[in-house]
């Protein structure tokens, strides 16, 4: 975690607000999502997400929670609504401008969608050799990334020579490895055993304490309870339960220490 706080240092401003603090990341307005000329799968989700918050997101199976982790990390844009992200507004950017958005977001996918030609080290150092980043700057984070998700012996290993679970940690480290400003993580425990959901789940923790939103897609409600301050997104037929309202109106931003 030393090269997640020294990637901190150089990170962006990103949403700051005044003062240094960090102000709604997400926002969504009236928001739907169809396919095709079918119905809504999403429908009149209203939402901010707080920079710097620890969000679960749960819901009964085709509720629409993948789908509305693709509006997320921008895999599909809707089809009526209003969606902004790190304070700029979605329906005015230009489709050459979204890689640029992209980079400033961490996915972890249900199948994993690894380079099944590269190795472990190649698949995780992948955002850091894109944004840039020389071997030398490369080695060190990607070792340690991959020590904590324990598969330091396991650098040299190719995809299709790893496990299910070994697959979904390779995954995570690579979504983490350039400390994102937002990471959006698709049932991301759901391979591997107790103990390391459980190690999984402090990696996500240290990073939100470096300031980046997490937004995890789980049905392990003991992740919930292990998460202390996180808030819960639930989707039920498309539709976003909020009964609190703090959704639509979170609490005031947090401060960046």
């Amino acid at each position: 975690m030393r090269a997640l706080a020294r990637q901190r240092a150089h990170a962006r401003n990103g949403a700051r607000g005044e003062g240094g603090q960090l102000s709604a990341i997400v926002e969504f307005d009236s928001v739907g999502l169809r396919y095709g000329t079918g119905a809504e799968v999403l429908r009149d989700l209203d939402f901010r997400l707080a920079g710097g918050g620890f969000y679960f997101l749960t819901g009964p199976s085709g509720a629409g929670k993948t789908s509305l982790l693709q509006l997320l990390y921008l895999a599909r844009r809707p089809t009526r609504g209003r969606i902004s992200l790190f304070g700029e507004e979605l329906d005015e950017a230009s489709r050459d401008t979204l890689p640029a958005f992209r980079r400033r977001i961490g996915v972890v996918f249900q199948d994993f969608r690894l380079i099944r030609h590269l190795s472990a080290f190649d698949n995780v150092a992948l955002p850091l050799r894109i944004a840039g980043r020389s071997d030398a700057e490369v080695d060190g984070p990607v070792r340690e990334m991959l020590a904590w998700v324990g598969l330091a012996d396991r650098a040299s290993a190719k995809p299709p020579t790893l496990s299910g679970g070994e697959q979904q940690r390779v995954a995570i480290a690579r979504a983490v490895i350039s400390q994102p400003e937002l990471l959006v993580a698709d049932e991301p425990t759901g391979n591997v055993d107790a103990d390391m959901a459980e190690r999984l789940l402090h990696l996500f923790s240290a990073l939100n304490r470096l300031g980046t939103t997490i937004v995890v897609a789980t049905h392990d409600v003991g992740l919930i309870a292990r998460t202390p301050g996180a808030q819960l997104l639930r989707l039920e037929k498309g539709g976003l339960v909020d009964p609190t309202g703090m959704l639509r109106n979170p609490p005031e931003p947090v401060q960046v220490r």
